[in-house]
């Protein structure tokens, strides 16, 4: 009973159709398909490094550890303004007021708060490269005593993506190739291409604390790598 009412539907969906599409459901013959997925790369040398920079400061009382820490604060700010960094690419990151308790010597011993700690610090756009070393010199000169890490990377990253772009339908077309002429069938068409975007690689992380005073600090930034993900969808047919 149930195949003859799936006919019965069958048979009313084609009728509802015109003529020429009915025939065209009916008759075409479902296309056999290979899917691939493509990995390209780009690399470029960075242009531009961000930092986060900061500033702890411990006091008996929360007020001595303030004022202590926004004097260092406004001097290792005026370090970054000086190095020729514009306005705009200094922004606060981070700030806080904690006590420090006092080592209990009994497990019961109620704690005691022994003094506070302060910490603020900035983030740091810095554009031109070149000038690195010497801020990093600078900061720590200035009173930083905290420095999270620097992320190189890259002002204008378009070009680098659009190779990466290239690059993975190259690899997705190389691959489609190699698993067609082993499967004996031939590449008809693509029917579909779905991109997955430009994906950044992690940031390469420098930690720094109060150093001697040098020229300037040694820094190598590398290159930055850009990756991006196809998946194409091929029409194939036998050889």
């Amino acid at each position: 009973m149930k195949l003859i009412r799936a006919t019965l539907c069958a048979a009313a969906l084609l009728a509802s159709l015109s003529p020429l599409a009915a025939q065209d459901i009916a008759s075409s013959p479902r296309r056999a398909t290979l899917t691939v997925s493509g990995e390209g790369k780009a690399s470029a040398a960075p242009d531009m490094a961000t930092l986060t920079s900061g500033v702890v400061s411990e006091g008996k009382t929360a007020r001595e550890a303030l004022d202590a820490n926004s004097g260092a604060v406004a001097a290792m700010i005026d370090s970054i303004k000086a190095a020729g960094i514009e306005a705009r690419d200094i922004s606060t990151s981070g700030f806080s007021v904690q006590p420090r308790y006092a080592p209990q010597k009994k497990e019961d011993d109620a704690l005691r708060i022994a003094g506070y700690q302060v910490t603020n610090a900035v983030t740091v756009q810095l554009r031109d490269l070149g000038k690195l070393g010497d801020l990093l010199d600078q900061l720590v000169t200035s009173g930083a005593n905290q420095i999270g890490g620097i992320t190189f990377d890259i002002a204008e990253p378009g070009k680098l993506e659009d190779e990466a772009r290239v690059a993975a339908v190259k690899d997705a077309r190389h691959q489609a190739g190699i698993i067609a002429e082993a499967a004996g069938v031939r590449l008809v068409r693509v029917i579909s291409i779905a991109g997955e975007g430009g994906v950044r690689p992690m940031p390469q992380m420098m930690m720094a604390a109060r150093a001697p005073k040098m020229d300037s600090v040694p820094v190598e930034a590398g290159e930055t790598q850009v990756r991006a993900g196809v998946t194409v969808v091929y029409e194939i047919e036998p050889l």
